[in-house]
C-alpha cells in the first residue's frame, strides 16, 4: 500500500476527502474492539442503554433527526 502525505490529502476536493473519511470510518467500524473506550465512555453508554431500556419509545427516530438537521 502506498502512503500519501496528509497535506496532499487535505488539498483534495471536499468530495474526495469525504470519500476517504468514509473508507477510514468503515475500516474502524469493522473492528470496533480495536478502539478502546475510557471508563467514562463505558459509563455513558451504560447510562444511555439503561435509559433506553426504561423508555424505549422516548426519543426520535434517526431518519427524523437526520432530516431535521439537513433541512436547517
Amino acid at each position: 500500500m502506498s502512503r500519501v502525505p496528509l497535506d496532499q490529502i487535505l488539498e483534495l476536493p471536499a468530495t474526495d476527502r469525504v470519500e476517504i473519511a468514509q473508507v477510514i470510518w468503515e475500516s474502524v467500524f469493522e473492528h470496533p474492539e480495536a478502539v478502546p473506550l475510557t471508563q467514562a465512555q463505558k459509563d455513558e453508554l451504560e447510562r444511555r442503554w439503561q435509559a433506553f431500556q426504561q423508555n424505549p419509545d422516548e426519543g426520535e427516530p434517526w431518519d427524523d433527526v437526520k432530516r431535521s438537521l439537513l433541512s436547517e
